[in-house]
């Protein structure tokens, strides 16, 4: 089978074609952003390009059996990129596989269009309210794939958990980074919700499942996340266990931390985004028997898991990141007057 994963050069698009060709699929990529060509194995093909041009998506798309539409503007993303991105993006893509006879398409979505439910798990016919910009063009962009459904193209939506592995840096890179110093960890609130994760390669397991099980079990809506995790003091101290230099769990007041954060994100001071600070201290957690009982898939890591396997990858590779700074999942994020409250930190 040939592939087409758009987003082909980020964290997700880089485990997402290393997984296809261990399975023996030829891979195509496209993205508008630079390779690095010696972290990819195996039959692929790399062709830079934007999903809001139907010509250069069009160039990709001959010759593919499927499509993975994973391309995406991140939150840090201004506004109108993010919605011409995630919204338009995702309609050109299906316009275009519809075209050239593709079979499938997966659309890769996310749990942000849950926005902060009160209700857990959360099943994929709960109501949808995303949170800022990110979140209300991913529910945009899920409303477009279901338009190319009644037309008759069978797609899958997957709701993945925020997903973490090898190679992910951004927010968890801050994270790494005080775990490493030995700095007291902050939590907002007291700890005792739980968050759940998801491991990189459990995501791209459960989207080759979408691949090849029968049509008429993959087109529909998945929530994808760890079965094992427990509440964030839980999971952050037992990291910072694991990390064994006297990391520690630091529980602090919900409402003045939000507050202030939501003032640092105004004048740009801090890289955490409403989304992220706003769901901290709730819980966040997804019903997956959906995808377990239709695509016959199951996740092997746990949240601790995940975590400690990505914090021995970012001890072994953070060197390379030095000075290296972005707005993607691939690259460390500008800690800005994060930086500072470390450092004055014990």
């Amino acid at each position: 089978m040939r592939v087409l994963v758009t987003g082909g050069a980020g964290f997700f698009g880089l485990h997402m074609a290393n997984t296809l060709t261990q399975h023996g699929h030829q891979v195509t990529l496209l993205d508008i952003a630079d390779y690095i060509e010696s972290d990819y194995h195996g039959s692929v093909q790399f062709l830079r390009g934007d999903v809001r041009k139907r010509d250069q998506v069009d160039a990709a798309m001959r010759g593919v059996d499927a499509v993975i539409h994973a391309a995406a503007a991140l939150p840090l993303w201004p506004r109108a990129a993010i919605f011409s991105t995630n919204v338009d993006g995702t309609r050109t893509v299906l316009e275009s596989a519809m075209a050239h006879g593709v079979e499938r398409v997966v659309y890769v979505s996310s749990t942000a269009v849950y926005g902060i439910p009160r209700k857990h798990p959360i099943e994929e016919d709960d109501p949808v309210d995303g949170v800022g910009p990110y979140g209300e063009s991913k529910i945009l962009a899920e409303q477009v794939c279901q338009l190319f459904r009644r037309r008759g193209l069978t797609v899958t939506i997957i709701r993945p958990k925020t997903f973490i592995g090898p190679a992910r840096l951004g927010v968890f890179q801050i994270l790494f980074d005080w775990v490493e110093r030995g700095k007291p960890i902050p939590i907002i609130g007291n700890g005792r919700n739980r968050y759940q994760l998801l491991d990189v390669e459990d995501l791209t397991n459960a989207i080759v499942c979408a691949l090849t099980a029968p049509a008429e079990h993959v087109n529909d809506t998945f929530n994808i996340g760890a079965e094992r995790f427990q509440t964030v003091r839980e999971d952050v101290q037992a990291l910072c266990d694991y990390a064994g230099n006297g990391a520690r769990v630091w529980p602090l007041p919900a409402m003045p931390v939000k507050a202030a954060l939501a003032v640092f994100e105004a004048l740009h001071l801090s890289p955490l985004y409403r989304w992220v600070y706003g769901t901290a201290d709730k819980d966040s957690f997804v019903s997956i028997e959906r995808a377990k009982a239709k695509l016959g898939w199951r996740p092997r890591y746990s949240n601790v898991e995940t975590l400690t396997r990505t914090y021995d990858w970012y001890l072994a590779h953070k060197d390379e990141y030095v000075g290296k700074v972005g707005v993607t999942h691939r690259v460390a994020w500008d800690q800005g007057i994060l930086r500072v409250v470390r450092d004055l930190l014990p």
